[in-house]
């Protein structure tokens, strides 16, 4: 709280510095979310009457009771005297980029089963993040094994905030515990991140291709989204060409492994005694993650499953495909019955809520004696499985998180050819920063060209009402002809110089439109993290 109080006091004149009582508090482990009150002080009568009251906002008022004091600290409010000193870190900040997420390296599978967001949701949750005072736009990617938000935020501490308590309100995880398991990463870090999440490098299995699908669909569905714009579509649509160019340029996905080729590996490795050949084993759901798991269990050897889904289709495209595997479809309503006559069994649905309970499990037949427990890998999130599943004698449940015996296997190999996507990754890095800080001389062309138009158009009929109305239409459009040509053959220059191209770098582009600023005068009385925050309270009260 002192060095709160010291730091406020530091942006303040001398005088009032001096003299003003100040209470603050924090709900954010930074300086710039302190809220701050100013108190009257109280002094004798005899010294106010030594001086005529000066006129202060009821709300934060001020006495000085010296003598040596600037006139125009009585004319000033303390917010613009605030805004006025060096340290304006508030209305003077810029936007940045965020990640605030968790993923399997630093949260449980029962933390993030509580965050995970369908596909189906993702608009929705853009659109909820976007409507919050400093979140200008937002992406969600949510899988088995991570729920990442990526946001511009209009105040990074602030947004951040936001975005903690709008995960903490969704899963029913107090903030406290969030921020536990939660990484937080900013500008170049959060995008080096999405990069390597792309390229299968911040996977559990090392260069797991699977994810770089799950990146093209947040594209996919953020088409058309109001908040999925400019800076995050250009940012995931950036890390999809790292991903595929990860891929094709080094070794790192040659015999590698997904999750669910993980999965298959595990029940394998458990299966003492016995082998897919033998085993009973069924699949409750088809979708991509299921497909996957039918596909390696035929790799494996299996000859023969069973297959629950909502509908037989995507079953039938699978049997078409793999023609030499018996697949046999059964509807979601036999799951029970299927369960009992199955010795390992495979979860991969999108259901919000267990579907194999304690209960159920208990009253499941035993198994073959050479399997021992009836085996559950669950790789589903949130789980497919109750947890309390494990508690049984006659079974035993794996989760997503359990893989990583399978993954320490290859780590070394993998580890070895992540070095080699890292140079990707550098190189493209620098490609995004680079067009990223590109994106700020776009308000400076706006400018430029508001303020060349609106002279433009003073002096246009300056010049018409001096010619009086004895002049002919095509005359009139002459005149205006021209002024429109002057303006834009006097802009060509200026706009050059703020063009990206191979002919200049970027800070010599970032130089140029600082000096275009200086030289006509651009900047404007608010920052545009004012004028947008304004502008995001405007539309709140609406």
């Amino acid at each position: 709280m002192a060095a709160e109080t010291a730091l406020i006091a530091s942006l303040l004149p001398s005088p009032i510095a001096k003299n003003a009582t100040f209470t603050s508090f924090s709900s954010w482990a930074s300086p710039s979310q302190v809220s701050i009150f100013y108190k009257p002080i109280k002094i004798s009568r005899s010294l106010v009457s030594q001086r005529k009251k000066p006129s202060l906002n009821t709300r934060c008022q001020v006495v000085f009771p010296n003598d040596n004091i600037d006139s125009k600290a009585f004319t000033a409010s303390p917010l613009q005297l605030l805004k006025s000193s060096p340290a304006n870190r508030y209305t003077k900040e810029r936007s940045c980029l965020a990640v605030i997420g968790l993923n399997v390296h630093t949260a449980s599978v029962e933390i993030r089963e509580k965050l995970a967001i369908p596909e189906a949701q993702w608009p929705q949750a853009i659109s909820e993040l976007c409507a919050m005072n400093h979140i200008e736009e937002a992406a969600v990617l949510s899988t088995c094994n991570r729920m990442e938000v990526y946001v511009v935020a209009l105040s990074q501490h602030r947004g951040v905030k936001e975005v903690t308590e709008w995960m903490s309100k969704i899963s029913g995880v107090p903030v406290s515990e969030l921020c536990q398991h939660q990484f937080v990463l900013y500008n170049k870090d959060a995008t080096q991140h999405l990069f390597e999440v792309a390229a299968g490098l911040n996977s559990l299995v090392l260069g797991e291709g699977q994810i770089l699908a799950q990146v093209k669909q947040v594209v996919k569905v953020g088409q058309g989204v109001s908040g999925f714009d400019r800076k995050i579509s250009g940012l995931f649509k950036h890390a999809i060409t790292v991903g595929k160019r990860v891929r094709s340029e080094t070794n790192i996905s040659s015999g590698s492994v997904s999750v669910s080729a993980a999965a298959v590996e595990l029940a394998l490795m458990k299966l003492t005694g016995s082998s897919y050949a033998t085993a009973r084993v069924l699949v409750v759901g088809a979708g991509k993650m299921g497909k996957l798991v039918i596909k390696h269990l035929a790799a494996k050897g299996c000859k023969n499953m069973v297959v629950l889904n909502r509908t037989e289709e995507r079953v039938a495209a699978i049997r078409e495909e793999i023609k030499d595997v018996e697949i046999i479809y059964k509807p979601l309503s036999e799951m029970l019955s299927c369960a009992s006559e199955a010795d390992v069994v495979f979860t991969c649905t999108a259901s919000e809520t267990p579907l194999f309970l304690k209960e159920h499990v208990e009253m499941l037949p035993t198994v073959q004696p050479e399997i021992g427990r009836r085996l559950f890998i669950d790789i589903s999130v949130p789980r497919n499985v109750e947890q309390s599943v494990s508690e049984l004698k006659t079974a035993v449940v794996y989760n997503v998180d359990d893989l990583k015996e399978v993954v320490e296997a290859n780590k070394e190999d993998r580890l070895r050819k992540a070095t080699e996507a890292q140079t990707i990754i550098l190189e493209e890095l620098n490609k995004f920063e680079a067009w990223k800080d590109s994106l700020e001389t776009v308000p400076t062309i706006k400018r430029l060209k508001g303020n060349f138009e609106r002279i433009r158009d003073a002096e246009l009929n300056k010049c018409l009402s001096k010619i009086g109305d004895n002049i002919s239409e095509k005359n009139k459009k002459a005149i205006y002809d021209l002024s429109v040509a002057l303006v834009k053959k006097l802009l060509r220059g200026p706009m050059e110089n703020l063009r990206c191209d191979d002919a200049r770098t970027l800070d010599e582009i970032l130089e140029n439109m600082r000096a275009l600023n200086r030289m006509f005068d651009l900047e404007t009385d608010k920052s545009v993290l004012e004028q947008k925050i304004r502008a995001k309270v405007e539309q709140t009260r609406k």
